[in-house]
C-alpha cells in the first residue's frame, strides 16, 4: 500500500450489529432486496450476494473461560493491493482506482466469472439474470466527491472509520494495544500483511481463525499467479515468435506458389 492510499478500518470490538452499514450500502447503491427465510440466525442474508455487498456476520463464540459471547464482523470486499480479481479480469471491468481501492465497471463485465475463483475472500458474486458480477467498490462515486463511504457515514458507534493508510494503521495498532491492556490478549490487526495489504483493515478481538469466513492466510491462487505472471507472457512471446518467423520467411523466400508442373514431381 502507498502512503496516499485510503483505508476503511473496521473495529469489530465496537460493532453492535445494528446493521446500519448494511442498509446504507444497499440504499446508496440502489440494490434490491430479495425474499429470504429464517435459518435460526440473526444474520441475514446468510452470505454476501450479488445484491448484498455489505453483510454483518453474527457468530456465537465460547471463550476460554466458558463465557458465550457474540462476535460481529462486517464483511465485504477487502480491496487488495495485489488483487486476484484484477489480475484475471480480461475485459478491464475490475481496476485499481486512484484511492488504491478496487473499482468495478459493470458495463465492461462479460460474465466470465474468473474473478469469483481468483478472490481469496470469495467476495465477487455473479447474477445470472444480468450475466454480470457485483461487489463493493467502496463507494467510488462518493470518494471522488470527497465524501465518506455510505457504510462509514452510517456507523453510530465509531466501529467504522476511514482515512489515509498511514493514519489508519497507526489507529489500528494503537487500538490493539489498548485492547490487550484491557484483557484481550489475542487482539490483532488483520489485513495489512496479506495480498500486498488490503484497503479494508480489521481490529479483531480474537485470533483470525475464530471468525467465520475469514481466511487465516489469504493469497492469490497459485494458478492465477502462474498464468498471469509466467505462462501468459511466455505464450505471447511464443506467438510473437511464430509471427516474426513467418514474416522473415516471407521476406527471405517470398510467397509460396505451385511449380510449373502443378506442384507435382516430374517423371
Amino acid at each position: 500500500m502507498k502512503g496516499t492510499d485510503f483505508v476503511k478500518l473496521i473495529d469489530t470490538t465496537r460493532c453492535t450489529a445494528c446493521r446500519g452499514c448494511q442498509v446504507a450500502c444497499k440504499q446508496w447503491n440502489e440494490m434490491p432486496g430479495l425474499r429470504t427465510r429464517n435459518r435460526g440466525s440473526y444474520q441475514n442474508p446468510p452470505d454476501l450476494e450479488w445484491n448484498t455487498w455489505t453483510l454483518v456476520r453474527f457468530q456465537e463464540h465460547e471463550n476460554g473461560d466458558g463465557v458465550l459471547q457474540w462476535l460481529f464482523r462486517k464483511d465485504g470486499c477487502m480491496h487488495c493491493t495485489d488483487a486476484g480479481c484484477v489480475k484475471v479480469c480480461p475485459s478491464g471491468a475490475l481496476f485499481y482506482t486512484e484511492f488504491g481501492t478496487v473499482g468495478i465497471d459493470r458495463t465492461k463485465c462479460i460474465g466470465c466469472k474468473e474473478c469469483l475463483f481468483a478472490c481469496p475472500f470469495e467476495v465477487p458474486k455473479y447474477d445470472r439474470a444480468t450475466d454480470k458480477v457485483f461487489k463493493c467498490d467502496l463507494c467510488y462515486t462518493r470518494l471522488r466527491e470527497g465524501l465518506l463511504p455510505a457504510c462509514v457515514k452510517s456507523c453510530p458507534t465509531g466501529a467504522l472509520t476511514f482515512g489515509a493508510v498511514d493514519t489508519m494503521l497507526k489507529t489500528a495498532y494503537a487500538r490493539v494495544e489498548d485492547l490487550k491492556q484491557d484483557g484481550h490478549p489475542d487482539a490483532n490487526v488483520y489485513g495489512d500483511k496479506f495480498v500486498g495489504g488490503t484497503h479494508v483493515l480489521y481490529v479483531l478481538g480474537e485470533k483470525p481463525e475464530i471468525y467465520d469466513s475469514l481466511p487465516q492466510k489469504p493469497a492469490v491462487p497459485l494458478t492465477v499467479i502462474a498464468w498471469k505472471d509466467f505462462l501468459k507472457p511466455l505464450s505471447l512471446l511464443a506467438a510473437g515468435g511464430v509471427i516474426l518467423g513467418s514474416f522473415l520467411h516471407y521476406i527471405i523466400h517470398g510467397p509460396k506458389s505451385p511449380d510449373e508442373n502443378g506442384d507435382r514431381d516430374a517423371t
